[in-house]
């Protein structure tokens, strides 16, 4: 039987970028997950995440603040809004872009402990 992992705030792992921020709650790297990866992405006002794949998961995202546009793998956007959801599967190109006034904020969520991303 495995034991449940609490991990503090302390603990995660926060990656800062020019477009906004990654933060890892859950992942194989962390040592509190062996199916996952959980974690949030903040994206400030007029800026984008680069393009990019999952080679080896697929993602869902849920945003919690903000509207985002939302570019699909045949280069069409969908508009989100707190509450929406999107599925995105195992290697389908795709960013998001803040079209908001304020920080965008996304829980974000891959199939795979050792999540993989790949530039375009």
């Amino acid at each position: 039987m495995q034991t449940p992992i609490v991990r503090r705030k302390s603990e995660c792992q926060v990656q800062e970028f020019a477009w906004g921020q990654l933060t890892w709650f859950a992942s194989g790297a962390l040592g509190n997950s062996t199916h996952q990866t959980v974690g949030r992405c903040i994206i400030k006002p007029g800026m984008a995440n680069p393009r990019h794949t999952h080679p080896n998961c697929a993602e869902v995202l849920v945003v919690l603040q903000g509207t985002i546009a939302h570019e699909l793998g045949d280069g069409t956007e969908c508009t989100m809004q707190i509450g929406d959801v999107i599925s995105v599967p195992e290697q389908v190109p795709h960013r998001a872009r803040n079209i908001g006034a304020d920080d965008a904020v996304l829980y974000i969520s891959f199939s795979s402990a050792e999540r993989q991303t790949q530039g375009e």
